[in-house]
């Protein structure tokens, strides 16, 4: 016995509904990954462990503020300064894998490993690497009223006062720490560290009087340098920056093996979904192609990275290789 097709049964779905409905529950796998790709559908913080007014805050602030121009939402930077950055870092470090807390760190971060005998992170095991955000060199910045003009006097008053003079940093482990350590090393000579809760603080001090010199990123100290609060004796590296163009480089003042860069770049927590790495690696380069960025960046003498995300990753392991067998050549200790 056949049974009879039965036809617009109220009640009974129609082949073209059951096929609609297997449509949507098919594509219900596909909802988490496509709500991921909206991303961000809500405001995004952004872990920056330093002070106010360091070289971080620097390149973070220009970056929030082109953000919300490109994405529609707000990038929300959250000041958390103290151990060398090392406090903020362990923070960004177990905040939700969702896309909205990120850490903006520094090289900073490759020398901690090595400083510190105790972190509540690891650089390269809980943190996703995203972008190399920018690279400027080390300047060597003195107060003008405590230190001499010019890089000759100055070396040579440094010589004759071992111990006596000082320099500021952002605090033990920093490269603003490490700079002063290799300067000390290829000089032959003693400057007394002072360390402080980030670079800010430090500049303020500076330019104050209360100590001598720093070893500082141009990112954060341009501006002061441009005002004539402070003065540039020396870049680091083989050239004259553009930003700079009367400050004489490391190489033709004696020192060839003085490279020192201060590098700022941008991770997520472990575990942030791929989809959503992509999207943040997409709008940082969009942000970097803003015209107000490169104009920013070139007055403060850096440069953006242009690394994948895996050269990124690679970069940083060799930066943490690199400090290591400077902590271990200088002695460096936090003080």
């Amino acid at each position: 016995m056949k049974l009879k097709k039965i036809r617009g049964v109220p009640g009974l779905p129609s082949r073209r509904d059951v096929l609609a409905a297997g449509a949507l529950l098919g594509l219900s796998g596909a909802l988490p990954a496509f709500a991921q790709a909206r991303w961000p559908a809500k405001p995004v913080t952004l872990v920056v462990p330093f002070p106010a007014g360091g070289g971080t805050d620097a390149f973070a602030r220009p970056m929030a503020a082109q953000f919300p121009k490109l994405t529609g939402t707000q990038l929300v930077i959250d000041n958390r300064g103290g151990a060398g950055g090392t406090l903020g870092a362990g923070i960004a470090a177990k905040a939700p894998a969702d896309g909205y807390t990120l850490f903006m760190g520094a090289v900073h971060h490759a020398i901690a490993p090595s400083m510190y005998p105790r972190l509540e992170y690891d650089i390269e095991k809980d943190f996703v690497p995203l972008a190399l955000l920018a690279n400027v060199p080390q300047v060597l910045v003195v107060n003008p009223k405590n230190v001499p003009g010019n890089f000759a006097a100055f070396l040579a008053q440094v010589k004759a006062n071992p111990g006596k003079m000082n320099y500021g940093s952002a605090g033990g482990g920093t490269s603003h720490h490490l700079a002063g350590e290799l300067f000390k090393i290829q000089t032959k000579t003693f400057i007394t560290h002072i360390p402080y809760r980030g670079a800010g603080p430090a500049l303020q001090d500076l330019m104050a009087g209360n100590v001598d010199m720093m070893f500082d990123g141009l990112g954060s100290s341009a501006a002061h340098i441009k005002g004539g609060r402070i003065k540039a004796l020396m870049v680091s590296g083989s050239k004259r920056n553009p930003a700079f163009p009367d400050v004489p480089c490391a190489a033709e003042l004696g020192l060839p093996d003085y490279t020192v860069s201060t590098w700022y770049g941008l991770w997520a927590p472990k575990g942030t979904p791929a989809d959503v790495q992509a999207r943040i690696v997409e709008e940082v380069n969009r942000i970097a192609a803003a015209d107000e960025i490169k104009a920013s960046w070139a007055s403060n003498g850096a440069e953006f990275g242009k690394l994948t995300q895996a050269q990124f990753g690679a970069f940083v392991s060799a930066e943490v290789k690199r400090w290591a067998a400077v902590v271990k050549a200088s002695g460096a200790r936090l003080d």
